[in-house]
């Protein structure tokens, strides 16, 4: 029986990863630290998943257990299984590194010379890399050698909307998720066979897939939801049918694309092709996705490395237009939701700063460049409009 481990139970843990493990013919052990939802998993031993898109359809999965992320049998199973991955939020990788470590050093005792494959399935460029030098931390030399003779860790790109289901659910652990999904993994990264898994794609240029994703359907999430916000919608797809909002973030995405034409050789006409297929996903009567979800963290994404700046930095690069990224930015520093610890400490150090200034320090933007000049224009005609 082919086994494999995934950390994290959560939305995306069931509705994605293991989803798609079970339907390869894996027995997939989830290990999570919520208690409640292991039991579940251990009594039912199947859960729903419902796909939703113009049609609803409804799978039960099956053949799976659950154990607890700090049972000292989940190093036994490590040292065992074929396939370990994860879905605990990029954060949470540094926090499961030593159970992984542990397990490793038991299959380095044991003389256990099988292949595992980790395939960390995070929304970060490069968690296969940040996985293994976290795991690393906690091994000596000689097991250090091992893993690098021994152990893949993968790096890969992974989509799928799964918002929360309702609080009156039946069951905690049945899980609702859009009909569309991609699982990209860079090939170069596996040691020995690739396993088969459903849906799984294999490339041997990530980075593409990478930033394709991140400047097309995490930049117009991030605009529709900031936008929306702003104008008093309470879901994304209550934003995208406004036409006004709409039109913004195909703009944006339709910068966006260009940079990765240029940087990537994208072919022009399919990428146009994949703009519009995410906008028919923001625009999905079941997917009831709030943009205070979507826009947490404004902090972060308006990173020099996110979804709102890599991407004006790209048509900085390339000479090319930026009208509604700019657009899109403005909105993003005027969020101000009182339950977002990072929107609270943003309008903090735009109060605190001229607005130029804190436009750079939260940008990492040249306070004197043009961008910034632009950025500030909007984020005046937006809180001129919104806060009067």
């Amino acid at each position: 029986m082919k086994k494999a481990i995934q950390f994290g139970a959560g939305n995306i843990g069931r509705g994605f990863i293991g989803y798609l493990l079970s339907a390869s013919g894996y027995h997939v052990i989830f290990a999570d630290i919520n208690q409640q939802i292991v039991d579940a998993i251990n009594t039912d031993k199947r859960y729903l998943v419902e796909m939703v898109g113009e049609t609803v359809q409804k799978e039960y999965v099956e053949d799976i257990s659950a154990i607890n992320s700090s049972d000292k049998k989940l190093i036994d199973e490590i040292s065992e299984v074929g396939l370990i991955t994860t879905a605990v939020g990029p954060n949470i990788l540094g926090k499961i590194a030593p159970t992984i470590a542990l397990g490793i050093q038991k299959r380095y005792e044991n003389n256990n010379n099988e292949y595992l494959n980790i395939i960390p399935c995070e929304n970060m460029v490069g968690s296969g890399d940040h996985l293994k030098v976290e795991v690393q931390k906690h091994l000596n030399e000689e097991e250090i050698e091992f893993m690098n003779s021994h152990i893949g860790f993968v790096n890969s790109v992974v989509d799928r909307i799964v918002p929360p289901m309702e609080d009156n659910v039946e069951n905690i652990i049945h899980v609702r998720v859009e009909e569309f999904s991609e699982w990209i993994v860079d090939k170069t990264k596996f040691k020995g066979d690739i396993p088969s898994i459903k849906n799984m794609e294999c490339t041997d240029n990530l980075i593409a897939y990478t930033e394709r994703k991140l400047f097309t359907l995490n930049t117009g999430h991030a605009i529709t939801a900031y936008i929306g916000y702003l104008d008093g919608y309470d879901t994304i797809r209550q934003s995208i049918l406004d036409s006004h909002i709409e039109k913004i973030v195909l703009g944006a995405m339709d910068e966006s694309g260009e940079v990765l034409i240029n940087r990537y050789g994208f072919d022009r006409e399919k990428h146009s092709q994949y703009i519009k297929r995410i906008l028919s996903r923001f625009k999905n009567p079941y997917l009831k996705d709030e943009v205070v979800r979507v826009g947490r963290q404004p902090l972060r994404k308006l990173g020099g490395s996110d979804r709102l700046i890599k991407p004006l930095r790209g048509t900085i690069e390339y000479n090319l237009g930026n009208e509604n990224l700019i657009k899109g930015i403005a909105a993003a520093l005027s969020y101000d939701y009182h339950n977002d610890e990072e929107a609270v400490r943003m309008q903090d150090i735009l109060k605190q700063n001229t607005i130029e200034r804190g436009i750079a320090m939260i940008t990492g933007l040249d306070i004197n460049s043009k961008e910034i000049a632009s950025i500030k224009d909007e984020y005046l005609k937006i809180n001129s409009r919104v806060r009067d």
